[in-house]
């Protein structure tokens, strides 16, 4: 694997969240908040579970310790927690956009949040961090849809098409 292939999907990542932020726009604060059949029973919790493992995931990549439970709600508040996904969006874009292929294979060492001490390749944690966002997105995606949201095109083909990796 590349570089461009991961910037590939630092991109889709942002793309695919943008829709996500877009439909949670239309709703309330409490239609966010009420509880929802998922693994983190609300659209905020599930939301703020990406954000917290996005943090901690980019954290140790770049070789800093940050300490966050993975079912903490940083943002409880639909703004605040928009305002920060645009921007670690932004910030994971430029993070891959700065790794060159020689940097995808590096054998990266972090604790996870137990503190237990790991030692994986980058382009195993990247695929990581971005399959684990359309996991949980998918989660969101149904939570949305209970809401009273209509269905999310947000699949990799509709981003590929739209920026011609698809024709």
């Amino acid at each position: 694997m590349n570089a461009a292939y991961f910037q590939m999907f630092a991109r889709y990542n942002q793309w695919a969240n943008n829709h996500v932020i877009a439909a949670c726009k239309t709703l309330e604060q409490v239609d966010l908040d009420a509880p929802r059949e998922a693994f983190f029973p609300s659209i905020t919790k599930t939301l703020n579970h990406l954000l917290v493992g996005d943090t901690l995931w980019l954290a140790r990549l770049r070789g800093e310790i940050r300490h966050m439970a993975l079912n903490e709600v940083p943002w409880p508040l639909f703004d605040d927690y928009k305002a920060a996904r645009i921007a670690f969006d932004e910030d994971l874009i430029a993070y891959v956009d700065g790794l060159g292929d020689d940097d995808i294979a590096d054998v990266v060492q972090y604790k996870n949040v137990a503190g237990k001490p790991f030692a994986t390749p980058r382009n195993v944690i990247l695929g990581h961090v971005f399959n684990h966002q359309t996991h949980h997105r998918g989660q969101v995606h149904s939570q949305l849809i209970g809401a009273g949201c209509p269905s999310l095109e947000i699949d990799m083909i509709y981003f590929a098409r739209l920026q011609g990796y698809s024709q």
